[in-house]
């Protein structure tokens, strides 16, 4: 290695550095009013870093939409929430064209999904034709009005929250948005003394509304560069894809991971490396990310749709468990 490669390679490993401090401070900075929820907060992270989106399921009350907040503000960045209705329109979400006759033309007026973070809570309140204007947003980071397209800002994600447990009023969210979030996973009951310590810190209001930034949204851009640069072995490649593969042939799923499921599944174990200061991938960063990328995206066989959560989990644990991890 010559001067110049090797220069190169201290700087290198110094950028890194200083990235992974300031991902560090961003955990700890969601963390410190997202109380007894670090795994959570950790997994929201690596849904950041990849450049995708994040699926909350669990009851009211438990601290989904503090979560998205507390992120949001953690980053220099815009930020908006949707309350999702049955009247809610696209229009409301993604804008719409206005004739302005002072200048004889129409004008576009953004919606809300023209922001650095978007909650969009209780999702599943709102019709299809409603829910499908995220599609392109998700997908593309952009959306079409009128036949122009507009694009979103960079960095772009969506935080949805639902209640699975209730189905009266609301809408099953659609395979095909389901298959536009990276991570899904429930936010879960504190422990007794991370909720001791939750009623004590909220006497005088909420804390979320104090946080502030810890990095601005150039650092993000910095953060998902540096993801794409995280190497991934070819056995552990291997290894997913022979889950991926089993998720097909199992006669317990009717529908198994996509091509696009097993691409997201390898960008997550990136971004998961990198969150835990690594430039490569361990056998764990996969296998742990699997229930959480993977389980939405399959069909469990002759199962009605409020028990396919708990059953599509338990077969893709027990695929996991069956398939040797890379030595």
């Amino acid at each position: 290695m010559d001067t110049k490669d090797a220069t190169q390679v201290v700087h290198n490993r110094n950028t890194l550095g200083d990235l992974y401090r300031s991902c560090q401070a961003l955990l700890e900075n969601v963390t410190g009013v997202v109380m007894g929820k670090h795994d959570q907060a950790r997994l929201c992270l690596v849904a950041l870093l990849a450049g995708e989106h994040v699926l909350l399921e669990d009851v009211p009350g438990v601290g989904k939409t503090l979560l998205g907040k507390a992120l949001s503000r953690s980053v220099d960045g815009t930020f908006s929430r949707i309350q999702f209705t049955p009247d809610l329109l696209p229009s409301d979400i993604v804008g719409s064209s206005v004739f302005d006759s002072t200048k004889n033309h129409f004008v576009f007026n953004r919606g809300a999904i023209f922001n650095n973070f978007v909650l969009a809570d209780e999702v599943n309140r709102a019709p299809p034709r409603t829910q499908s204007a995220l599609l392109e947003a998700m997908s593309d980071q952009q959306v079409s009005v009128d036949g122009i397209t507009h694009e979103l800002p960079d960095p772009f994600m969506v935080i949805a929250t639902q209640n699975p447990f209730e189905f009266e009023g609301t809408y099953v969210l659609p395979e095909s948005q389901l298959d536009r979030f990276l991570l899904r996973f429930s936010m879960g009951y504190p422990e007794r003394q991370a909720e001791t310590e939750i009623l004590n810190t909220h006497r005088s209001g909420q804390p979320v509304d104090q946080l502030k930034p810890v990095c601005d949204w150039r650092r993000v851009l910095e953060f998902q560069a540096a993801v794409r640069e995280v190497k991934i072995d070819e056995s552990i490649i291997q290894y997913m894809l022979n889950v991926v593969e089993a998720t097909r042939n199992t006669p317990d799923l009717s529908v198994g991971v996509s091509t696009r499921g097993a691409l997201l599944w390898y960008r997550a174990t990136q971004s998961m490396a990198f969150v835990d200061h690594r430039d490569f991938a361990v056998p764990d960063d996969s296998k742990n990310l699997a229930v959480a990328v993977l389980a939405h995206r399959v069909q469990a066989t002759g199962i009605m749709q409020g028990a396919q959560r708990d059953r599509v989990e338990q077969i893709i644990n027990e695929i996991i468990s069956q398939i040797p991890l890379p030595t």
